[in-house]
């Protein structure tokens, strides 16, 4: 029997320290996300900062495939809700605007100016903005504590419209947190304040799903175990509440390369995000 006990909370939600080469992000991004959006920009194709929401923040990116668009994509950025913004991202949208479907990224407002449940609000009203702007089905996609967000959405709480929910069919979580208590214990929660009452409402493992809710959590196979834990963890819960669920572990991927894979069009990543046709009529 191997018992299992964490003693340095802290240590199993740091990533960068325990990755070789780890201080290499976010900065890695920066010049990637830029030459993509200069790219898109210069064809007319990228729409930046529209406003969602009366917050500084409340800004989101939208980029655009040639032609009438298939769908709608959403990536949600991580960064622990404290921390980045939506310019660290923007080349990720390449693989889902090259197989024809839209991508919006929002920012949102970080911790502590922000709880939890507060940037929860914000997400649905970016996705709900950019549902307004492109027509047809849904998907969600967000890292880490993106993940958490947008599974946030897809649960019986979700603060989305009735319309915008019903249009969501397919979510994936990337090293999603998507059990809030465990944060409770590290010192990031000097700065994000989940208290016990919040960690209820706005976790999504311990919320129901909604309605025919479509859900993939992946995960890099070389990840800190409380992320590939958490992973299997709402995959588990919500198959035994309904949903349609997977859980996959990427090899050879950690907590910062595991996202790379939407960059490509071709990529199982990618292909993974765009399933998932409209079923409501099964």
């Amino acid at each position: 029997m191997v018992v299992h006990k964490i003693v340095d909370w802290d240590n199993a939600y740091t990533n960068g320290a325990n990755i070789a080469g780890g201080d290499r992000w976010p900065e890695a991004w920066v010049a990637p996300a830029a030459a993509y959006r200069d790219e898109l920009a210069a064809s007319g194709r990228a729409q930046l900062d529209i406003a969602y929401g009366p917050g500084t923040r409340n800004r989101l990116d939208l980029f655009l495939p040639t032609g009438t668009p298939k769908g709608l994509v959403v990536f949600v950025h991580g960064g622990y809700w404290m921390a980045l913004d939506k310019s660290f991202w923007s080349h990720l949208a390449r693989g889902a605007v090259e197989s024809g479907h839209a991508v919006a990224m929002p920012s949102y407002t970080l911790a502590p100016e922000a709880r939890i449940g507060q940037i929860s609000a914000e997400i649905g009203a970016a996705i709900t903005k950019a549902a307004e702007l492109v027509a047809g089905d849904i998907r969600l996609t967000g890292h880490s504590a993106g993940g958490h967000l947008v599974t946030r959405m897809i649960s019986a709480t979700s603060p989305l419209p009735e319309a915008v929910r019903r249009r969501v069919v397919n979510t994936v979580s990337l090293s999603g947190v998507h059990d809030l208590r465990p944060i409770m214990q590290t010192g990031m929660n000097k700065t994000l304040k989940i208290d016990a009452a919040e960690a209820a409402v706005e976790s999504p493992a311990l919320l129901a799903p909604m309605d025919r809710a479509r859900l993939v959590c992946w995960v890099g196979g070389g990840e800190r175990a409380e992320f590939i834990r958490q992973s299997e963890l709402l995959a588990n819960i919500w198959t035994g509440l309904g949903a349609s669920t997977g859980f996959y572990a990427e090899p050879d991927r950690h907590h910062f390369s595991v996202i790379d894979g939407l960059a490509d069009a071709a990529h199982p990543l990618t292909r993974t995000l765009l399933e998932g046709q409209d079923q409501r009529s099964s």
